[in-house]
Protein backbone atom coordinates (compact mmCIF):
# COMPACT_ATOMS: atom_id res chain seq x y z
CA UNK A 1 0.00 0.00 0.00
CA UNK A 2 1.54 3.64 -0.86
CA UNK A 3 -0.75 5.70 1.20
CA UNK A 4 -2.69 4.94 4.04
CA UNK A 5 -5.66 6.67 4.45
CA UNK A 6 -7.53 5.32 7.99
CA UNK A 7 -7.55 8.13 9.56
CA UNK A 8 -9.93 9.98 6.84
CA UNK A 9 -12.78 7.48 7.14
CA UNK A 10 -14.30 8.62 10.28
CA UNK A 11 -14.40 12.35 9.16
CA UNK A 12 -15.29 11.92 6.03
CA UNK A 13 -18.51 9.23 6.91
CA UNK A 14 -19.27 12.26 9.30
CA UNK A 15 -19.12 15.16 7.02
CA UNK A 16 -20.90 13.17 4.70
CA UNK A 17 -23.72 12.26 7.11
CA UNK A 18 -24.18 16.08 7.40
CA UNK A 19 -23.83 17.76 4.45
CA UNK A 20 -24.45 14.99 1.69
CA UNK A 21 -26.86 16.49 -1.08
CA UNK A 22 -30.41 14.72 -1.26
CA UNK A 23 -30.39 13.00 -4.52
CA UNK A 24 -33.16 10.48 -5.95
CA UNK A 25 -30.53 8.00 -6.67
CA UNK A 26 -28.86 8.46 -3.59
CA UNK A 27 -32.28 8.10 -1.34
CA UNK A 28 -33.43 5.08 -3.57
CA UNK A 29 -30.07 3.83 -4.35
CA UNK A 30 -31.83 0.59 -6.74
CA UNK A 31 -28.74 -0.81 -9.20
CA UNK A 32 -30.80 0.86 -11.90
CA UNK A 33 -30.85 4.33 -10.57
CA UNK A 34 -27.15 3.91 -9.27
CA UNK A 35 -26.22 2.59 -12.66
CA UNK A 36 -28.23 5.34 -14.56
CA UNK A 37 -26.88 8.55 -12.40
CA UNK A 38 -23.40 7.41 -12.82
CA UNK A 39 -23.22 7.22 -16.67
CA UNK A 40 -24.67 10.70 -16.78
CA UNK A 41 -23.03 12.25 -14.03
CA UNK A 42 -19.94 11.01 -16.52
CA UNK A 43 -18.66 14.92 -17.55
CA UNK A 44 -21.86 16.52 -16.34
CA UNK A 45 -22.67 18.55 -13.12
CA UNK A 46 -24.91 16.95 -10.52
CA UNK A 47 -27.09 20.03 -10.66
CA UNK A 48 -27.54 19.60 -14.73
CA UNK A 49 -28.63 15.77 -14.16
CA UNK A 50 -30.99 16.17 -11.81
CA UNK A 51 -33.82 16.92 -14.30
CA UNK A 52 -32.78 14.38 -17.12
CA UNK A 53 -32.49 11.76 -14.38
CA UNK A 54 -36.39 12.01 -13.84
CA UNK A 55 -37.48 12.41 -16.76
CA UNK A 56 -35.46 9.40 -18.01
CA UNK A 57 -36.64 7.34 -15.42
CA UNK A 58 -40.32 8.33 -16.05
CA UNK A 59 -40.29 7.05 -19.01
CA UNK A 60 -37.80 4.26 -18.79
CA UNK A 61 -38.12 2.99 -15.25
CA UNK A 62 -36.78 -0.75 -15.79
CA UNK A 63 -34.29 -1.93 -17.50
CA UNK A 64 -36.22 -3.90 -19.37
CA UNK A 65 -38.11 -0.27 -20.69
CA UNK A 66 -34.27 0.98 -21.60
CA UNK A 67 -33.52 -2.52 -23.30
CA UNK A 68 -36.48 -2.07 -25.87
CA UNK A 69 -36.40 1.48 -26.45
CA UNK A 70 -35.75 3.12 -29.99
CA UNK A 71 -32.91 4.53 -30.51
CA UNK A 72 -34.16 7.81 -31.60
CA UNK A 73 -36.55 8.35 -28.48
CA UNK A 74 -33.71 7.57 -26.36
CA UNK A 75 -31.45 9.95 -28.00
CA UNK A 76 -33.82 12.18 -27.66
CA UNK A 77 -34.25 11.66 -24.26
CA UNK A 78 -30.22 12.15 -23.62
CA UNK A 79 -30.68 15.33 -25.83
CA UNK A 80 -28.06 18.11 -24.34
CA UNK A 81 -26.00 15.92 -22.43
CA UNK A 82 -23.70 15.46 -24.73
CA UNK A 83 -21.27 12.08 -25.06
CA UNK A 84 -24.04 10.39 -26.84
CA UNK A 85 -22.34 7.01 -27.12
CA UNK A 86 -22.93 7.00 -23.15
CA UNK A 87 -26.78 6.45 -23.81
CA UNK A 88 -26.10 4.15 -26.54
CA UNK A 89 -23.92 2.43 -24.38
CA UNK A 90 -26.73 2.14 -21.94
CA UNK A 91 -28.71 0.23 -24.21
CA UNK A 92 -26.30 -2.72 -25.39
CA UNK A 93 -25.37 -3.32 -21.80
CA UNK A 94 -29.65 -3.25 -21.12
CA UNK A 95 -29.93 -5.68 -23.92
CA UNK A 96 -27.28 -7.99 -22.32
CA UNK A 97 -28.38 -7.56 -18.69
CA UNK A 98 -31.89 -8.89 -20.12
CA UNK A 99 -30.82 -11.61 -22.09
CA UNK A 100 -27.83 -13.18 -19.93
CA UNK A 101 -29.01 -11.56 -16.43
CA UNK A 102 -32.38 -12.16 -16.37
CA UNK A 103 -33.03 -8.24 -16.32
CA UNK A 104 -31.06 -7.55 -13.16
CA UNK A 105 -27.78 -6.02 -12.71
CA UNK A 106 -25.01 -8.59 -11.35
CA UNK A 107 -23.84 -7.99 -7.73
CA UNK A 108 -20.41 -8.71 -8.84
CA UNK A 109 -17.88 -6.19 -10.09
CA UNK A 110 -16.08 -8.26 -12.47
CA UNK A 111 -19.19 -8.59 -14.34
CA UNK A 112 -20.49 -5.58 -14.39
CA UNK A 113 -17.28 -4.09 -15.97
CA UNK A 114 -17.89 -6.99 -18.60
CA UNK A 115 -20.71 -4.94 -19.92
CA UNK A 116 -20.72 -1.81 -22.73
CA UNK A 117 -20.11 1.70 -20.84
CA UNK A 118 -18.80 0.48 -17.30
CA UNK A 119 -15.22 0.34 -16.74
CA UNK A 120 -13.47 0.84 -13.00
CA UNK A 121 -14.74 3.42 -11.77
CA UNK A 122 -18.59 3.14 -12.77
CA UNK A 123 -18.54 -1.22 -11.48
CA UNK A 124 -17.07 0.47 -8.46
CA UNK A 125 -19.73 3.00 -7.70
CA UNK A 126 -22.56 0.35 -8.68
CA UNK A 127 -20.83 -2.25 -6.58
CA UNK A 128 -20.35 -0.31 -3.48
CA UNK A 129 -23.29 2.02 -3.67
CA UNK A 130 -26.41 -0.77 -4.69
CA UNK A 131 -24.54 -3.99 -3.62
CA UNK A 132 -22.41 -2.73 -0.49
CA UNK A 133 -19.46 -4.11 -1.84
CA UNK A 134 -15.93 -3.16 -0.46
CA UNK A 135 -15.08 -1.54 -3.85
CA UNK A 136 -12.92 1.66 -4.63
CA UNK A 137 -14.96 3.74 -6.95
CA UNK A 138 -11.85 6.36 -8.39
CA UNK A 139 -12.62 9.28 -10.98
CA UNK A 140 -11.28 12.74 -11.31
CA UNK A 141 -12.89 14.01 -7.97
CA UNK A 142 -11.64 11.00 -5.63
CA UNK A 143 -8.09 11.77 -7.29
CA UNK A 144 -7.91 15.03 -6.69
CA UNK A 145 -9.04 14.76 -3.42
CA UNK A 146 -6.90 12.24 -2.44
CA UNK A 147 -3.39 12.86 -4.06
CA UNK A 148 -4.12 16.18 -2.10
CA UNK A 149 -4.57 14.89 0.89
CA UNK A 150 -1.06 12.65 0.19
CA UNK A 151 0.81 15.77 -1.18
CA UNK A 152 1.32 13.46 -4.01
CA UNK A 153 3.00 14.64 -7.00
CA UNK A 154 2.07 11.72 -9.26
CA UNK A 155 0.23 11.82 -12.90
CA UNK A 156 -3.31 11.53 -12.41
CA UNK A 157 -3.73 10.33 -15.99
CA UNK A 158 -1.67 7.48 -15.51
CA UNK A 159 -3.37 3.88 -15.22
CA UNK A 160 -0.66 2.82 -12.96
CA UNK A 161 -1.59 5.65 -10.60
CA UNK A 162 -5.07 5.41 -10.58
CA UNK A 163 -4.45 1.77 -9.78
CA UNK A 164 -2.41 1.99 -6.85
CA UNK A 165 -5.09 4.52 -5.55
CA UNK A 166 -7.95 1.90 -5.51
CA UNK A 167 -5.98 -0.78 -3.80
CA UNK A 168 -4.91 1.94 -0.94
CA UNK A 169 -8.83 2.88 -0.42
CA UNK A 170 -9.94 -0.81 -0.58
CA UNK A 171 -7.30 -1.32 1.97
CA UNK A 172 -9.08 1.04 4.32
CA UNK A 173 -12.52 1.33 3.23
CA UNK A 174 -15.06 0.66 5.77
CA UNK A 175 -17.07 -2.88 5.17
CA UNK A 176 -20.32 -1.51 6.70
CA UNK A 177 -20.67 1.39 4.34
CA UNK A 178 -18.29 1.12 1.36
CA UNK A 179 -20.43 3.27 -0.78
CA UNK A 180 -21.26 5.63 1.54
CA UNK A 181 -17.52 6.36 2.00
CA UNK A 182 -16.92 6.58 -1.95
CA UNK A 183 -19.64 9.01 -1.87
CA UNK A 184 -17.91 10.99 0.68
CA UNK A 185 -14.89 11.32 -1.38
CA UNK A 186 -17.42 12.33 -4.77
CA UNK A 187 -19.20 14.51 -2.38
CA UNK A 188 -15.82 16.54 -0.86
CA UNK A 189 -14.35 16.95 -4.79
CA UNK A 190 -17.27 18.11 -6.22
CA UNK A 191 -18.33 20.86 -3.54
CA UNK A 192 -15.03 21.34 -1.56
CA UNK A 193 -11.57 20.21 -3.12
CA UNK A 194 -12.81 21.80 -6.12
CA UNK A 195 -11.22 21.66 -9.30
CA UNK A 196 -10.91 24.76 -10.73
CA UNK A 197 -9.64 27.58 -8.79
CA UNK A 198 -9.26 27.54 -4.76
CA UNK A 199 -10.85 24.61 -3.33
CA UNK A 200 -12.43 26.06 0.15
CA UNK A 201 -9.92 24.38 2.36
CA UNK A 202 -11.73 25.84 5.35
CA UNK A 203 -14.73 24.14 5.34
CA UNK A 204 -13.15 20.77 4.71
CA UNK A 205 -13.46 17.90 7.25
CA UNK A 206 -9.87 16.15 6.47
CA UNK A 207 -7.72 20.01 5.80
CA UNK A 208 -5.96 18.96 9.41
CA UNK A 209 -4.59 15.93 7.18
CA UNK A 210 -3.78 17.65 3.71
CA UNK A 211 -0.35 17.60 2.83
CA UNK A 212 -1.24 19.81 0.16
CA UNK A 213 -2.82 22.16 2.06
CA UNK A 214 -0.15 22.75 4.81
CA UNK A 215 2.71 22.79 2.04
CA UNK A 216 0.46 25.45 0.12
CA UNK A 217 0.33 22.95 -3.13
CA UNK A 218 -3.54 22.68 -3.27
CA UNK A 219 -3.24 24.62 -6.55
CA UNK A 220 -0.94 22.53 -7.74
CA UNK A 221 -2.02 19.35 -7.44
CA UNK A 222 -3.29 17.15 -9.23
CA UNK A 223 -1.01 17.03 -11.69
CA UNK A 224 -1.94 15.82 -15.41
CA UNK A 225 -0.28 16.98 -18.61
CA UNK A 226 -1.26 19.92 -20.38
CA UNK A 227 -4.04 19.11 -23.04
CA UNK A 228 -3.56 18.94 -26.54
CA UNK A 229 -4.62 21.80 -28.20
CA UNK A 230 -8.44 21.34 -29.81
CA UNK A 231 -8.92 21.13 -33.86
CA UNK A 232 -11.04 24.37 -34.96
CA UNK A 233 -13.85 23.71 -37.78
CA UNK A 234 -16.03 26.09 -39.57
CA UNK A 235 -18.91 25.57 -40.22
CA UNK A 236 -22.27 27.34 -41.74
CA UNK A 237 -25.43 26.38 -40.12
CA UNK A 238 -28.32 27.30 -42.22
CA UNK A 239 -31.74 27.58 -40.66
CA UNK A 240 -33.93 26.73 -43.43
CA UNK A 241 -37.73 27.34 -42.95
CA UNK A 242 -40.92 26.69 -45.61
CA UNK A 243 -44.00 27.52 -44.18
CA UNK A 244 -43.46 27.23 -40.60
CA UNK A 245 -41.59 23.70 -41.05
CA UNK A 246 -37.76 23.35 -40.86
CA UNK A 247 -35.35 21.35 -42.47
CA UNK A 248 -33.44 18.72 -40.65
CA UNK A 249 -31.20 16.46 -41.38
CA UNK A 250 -29.76 13.03 -40.11
CA UNK A 251 -25.84 12.99 -39.22
CA UNK A 252 -23.80 9.90 -40.70
CA UNK A 253 -23.46 6.38 -38.75
CA UNK A 254 -19.57 7.35 -38.11
CA UNK A 255 -17.96 9.84 -36.46
CA UNK A 256 -18.91 12.92 -34.22
CA UNK A 257 -22.50 13.25 -32.94
CA UNK A 258 -22.95 10.35 -35.04
CA UNK A 259 -26.54 9.22 -35.52
CA UNK A 260 -28.15 12.53 -34.53
CA UNK A 261 -30.37 15.18 -35.95
CA UNK A 262 -29.09 18.39 -37.19
CA UNK A 263 -29.95 21.74 -39.08
CA UNK A 264 -27.85 21.48 -42.62
CA UNK A 265 -24.53 23.06 -42.93
CA UNK A 266 -21.71 23.47 -45.05
CA UNK A 267 -17.96 23.71 -44.01
CA UNK A 268 -16.25 26.88 -44.12
CA UNK A 269 -17.71 29.79 -42.41
CA UNK A 270 -19.50 32.21 -45.52
CA UNK A 271 -19.86 35.64 -46.08
CA UNK A 272 -23.62 36.56 -46.69
CA UNK A 273 -22.60 36.85 -50.45
CA UNK A 274 -20.94 33.32 -50.37
CA UNK A 275 -24.35 32.76 -48.97
CA UNK A 276 -26.37 34.08 -51.35
CA UNK A 277 -24.45 32.39 -53.98
CA UNK A 278 -24.30 29.10 -52.64
CA UNK A 279 -28.02 28.81 -51.63
CA UNK A 280 -28.67 29.25 -55.66
CA UNK A 281 -27.66 25.96 -56.54
CA UNK A 282 -28.41 24.46 -53.19
CA UNK A 283 -32.03 25.73 -53.59
CA UNK A 284 -32.63 27.77 -56.55
CA UNK A 285 -36.02 29.70 -55.25
CA UNK A 286 -34.75 29.71 -51.63
CA UNK A 287 -33.96 33.30 -50.14
CA UNK A 288 -31.23 34.30 -47.52
CA UNK A 289 -33.39 36.16 -44.89
CA UNK A 290 -30.83 37.38 -42.24
CA UNK A 291 -27.78 36.35 -41.01
CA UNK A 292 -28.17 34.71 -37.83
CA UNK A 293 -24.48 35.57 -36.22
CA UNK A 294 -21.84 33.85 -34.73
CA UNK A 295 -21.71 30.63 -32.38
CA UNK A 296 -19.19 28.56 -31.14
CA UNK A 297 -19.52 24.74 -29.62
CA UNK A 298 -16.50 22.94 -27.77
CA UNK A 299 -16.21 19.21 -27.70
CA UNK A 300 -13.58 17.81 -25.83
CA UNK A 301 -10.87 17.52 -28.56
CA UNK A 302 -12.30 19.82 -31.34
CA UNK A 303 -14.10 23.17 -31.49
CA UNK A 304 -16.28 24.20 -33.52
CA UNK A 305 -16.88 27.81 -35.08
CA UNK A 306 -19.97 29.00 -36.46
CA UNK A 307 -21.99 31.74 -38.49
CA UNK A 308 -25.61 31.04 -39.26
CA UNK A 309 -28.28 32.39 -42.06
CA UNK A 310 -32.14 32.11 -41.97
CA UNK A 311 -33.20 30.53 -45.36
CA UNK A 312 -36.63 31.23 -46.36
CA UNK A 313 -38.27 28.28 -49.11
CA UNK A 314 -40.87 29.21 -50.57
CA UNK A 315 -41.92 25.36 -51.68
CA UNK A 316 -40.30 22.26 -50.01
CA UNK A 317 -40.44 20.66 -53.65
CA UNK A 318 -37.95 23.41 -54.93
CA UNK A 319 -35.06 22.48 -52.18
CA UNK A 320 -33.61 19.47 -54.01
CA UNK A 321 -31.68 18.11 -51.00
CA UNK A 322 -33.00 14.30 -50.59
CA UNK A 323 -31.63 13.71 -46.96
CA UNK A 324 -33.40 16.56 -45.70
CA UNK A 325 -36.86 16.59 -43.74
CA UNK A 326 -39.29 18.86 -43.13
CA UNK A 327 -41.06 19.33 -40.00
CA UNK A 328 -42.64 21.99 -37.05
CA UNK A 329 -41.15 23.27 -33.99
CA UNK A 330 -43.54 21.01 -32.39
CA UNK A 331 -42.31 17.96 -33.36
CA UNK A 332 -38.23 19.05 -32.69
CA UNK A 333 -38.78 19.66 -29.39
CA UNK A 334 -40.90 16.51 -28.76
CA UNK A 335 -39.06 13.84 -31.17
CA UNK A 336 -35.89 14.68 -32.94
CA UNK A 337 -32.57 15.07 -31.03
CA UNK A 338 -30.91 18.24 -31.84
CA UNK A 339 -27.10 18.13 -29.88
CA UNK A 340 -26.81 21.54 -28.15
CA UNK A 341 -23.81 22.19 -30.46
CA UNK A 342 -26.88 23.57 -32.85
CA UNK A 343 -28.41 25.37 -29.60
CA UNK A 344 -27.18 29.42 -31.01
CA UNK A 345 -29.63 28.57 -34.03
CA UNK A 346 -32.58 26.66 -32.55
CA UNK A 347 -33.88 29.79 -30.72
CA UNK A 348 -34.72 30.77 -34.48
CA UNK A 349 -36.74 27.71 -35.07
CA UNK A 350 -40.11 29.55 -33.97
Amino acid sequence: MKNDYRETVEYLLHWYDLNARILEWRSNPKPYYVWISEIMLQQTRVEAVKSYFDRFIKELPTIKDLAAVEEDRLMKLWEGLGYYNRARNLKKAAIIVMEQYNGELPANREELKKLPGIGSYTSGAIGSIAFQLPVAAVDGNVLRVMKRIAGSFDDITKEKVKKELEEDIEAIIPKDRPGDYNQSLMELGATVCLPNGKPLCNQCPVMHLCKAFHNGDELKIPVKPKKKERVIEEKTVLVMECAGYYAIRKRTEKGLLHGLWELPNIEGKLSINQMEETIKTLAPYAKVERKLGEAKHIFSHKEWHMIGYYIKVERIEDVPIPELIWVDNQSIRKDYSLPTAFEAYRKELN
